[in-house]
């Protein structure tokens, strides 16, 4: 099957293209920067989605057709079917789902374009107008939570923005962990929020509220989480070591996807701990701290930082330097943005008068994110 590379940021040209993929007779549509892609990939690839992973290092998601609709479908099943908005960059898992919702279901989603504001919002779906049998479609739309946070602090202050809020049906949030209070400032503005858990290698959000949906298995493995569905990935696309090490295969014969999470699985409520590896996600975005932590080291004054993350009430969680000498922190966020992008930027620097070490010698990590945990 072709692959066909789609550059155009532009929602509708992505949706041209995903139609064909996922409904049609191809080529299947690659997504993201990687710097090379076979232009042949496996009968039946709907989508190759190129993430930064929890590594940092680029990543190129195989999604066959079925994967992506089996989970279009299960969402459907769980939260109903409607008319769908998208506001979210059509680059990523969760913006592609928004789209392959609505083409499973046959309806156009309607699309806020440009930068996402409150107002933009709001207008978008004021226009979300359709009737069924006389009946209004139900509206349903995904947020990542600083999007979530943009609409309730507008809400709070706006009528036209707190409507729009509880316009819908469903709002799904998910890529990032999402502050209880301001889950509970949104329903207090009554809109009705669901927490989602996924990623690219789960077709996206498969645990609504703690539950998965159906048939959808997860299970603690050691303290980690591995799911296991109709809605995984195929692997890595070019990667078949990386594809091996992450989906595993037990006694039974069933494919398990390893998340890197630590969490538990009780009377079948999933709850995420973190992750198992030193990254962060700040507004739905990876950021490995190790990479992070390498530039700002590089900052003169910074010789000696180390990088942790904290809860930061906009993004879920930010990056935070703990340092024994004072030091420009818009000079390390400046080169941080330069080497690694704007999620990545440290939120504060926090100082001490010496870094506590393990035995070992090396930082210790877990006692540097208290200390800035409680030094928010």
């Amino acid at each position: 099957m072709k692959l066909e590379r789609v550059a155009s940021e532009d929602p509708r040209e992505l949706l041209r293209a995903l139609r064909g993929a996922v409904l049609g007779a191809g080529p299947a549509v690659a997504l993201g920067s990687a710097p090379e892609l076979p232009e042949e990939v496996p009968a039946g690839t709907g989508v190759v989605l190129t993430t930064s992973g929890s590594t940092g290092t680029p990543k190129s998601v195989a999604l066959s057709r079925s994967a992506l609709t089996a989970s279009a479908m299960a969402t459907a099943a769980r939260i109903g079917e409607g008319h769908w908005l998208l506001p979210l960059s059509g680059g990523y898992i969760a913006g592609v789902q928004v789209m392959v919702r609505a083409l499973v279901a046959g309806r156009e989603p309607a699309i806020l374009a440009g930068r996402f504001s409150a107002q933009a919002f709001a207008h978008a779906t004021s226009g979300m107008r359709s009737f069924a049998d006389g009946a209004a479609v139900p509206r349903f739309t995904s947020l990542v939570p600083a999007q979530l946070q943009t609409l309730v602090d507008a809400g709070e202050q706006d009528p036209r923005a707190a409507r729009a809020l509880a316009a819908f049906e469903t709002i799904l949030v998910g890529g990032q962990r999402l502050p209880e209070p301001l889950r509970e400032r949104a329903l207090a503005l009554g809109a009705r929020v669901v927490r989602t858990y996924g990623s690219t290698e789960t077709s996206g959000g498969c645990v609504y509220d703690g539950i998965p949906l159906d048939d959808v298995r997860v299970e603690a493995h050691d303290g980690e989480l591995r799911i296991h569905g109709p809605n995984l990935a195929d692997g890595y696309l070019g990667d078949p070591e990386r594809t091996r090490a992450t989906f595993v295969v037990d006694a039974d014969g069933s494919r398990w996807y390893r998340t890197g999470d630590t969490g538990t699985v009780i009377d079948g409520v999933v709850s995420v701990a973190g992750r198992i590896d030193n990254v962060i996600v700040s507004g739905g975005v990876n950021v490995s701290l190790d990479r992070v932590e390498r530039v700002v080291q590089g900052v003169p004054g910074f010789a000696d930082a180390v990088v942790v993350g904290a809860p930061h009430e906009r993004w879920g969680e930010a990056p935070v330097i703990v340092a024994t000498s004072p030091a420009s922190l818009d000079e390390a966020r400046a080169a941080v943005e330069r080497e690694i992008g704007a999620p990545g930027r440290p939120d504060r620097v926090v100082r001490v008068p010496e870094i506590p070490r393990l035995a070992s010698g090396k930082p210790d990590r877990r006692a540097l994110t208290e200390l800035a945990v409680r030094e928010d």
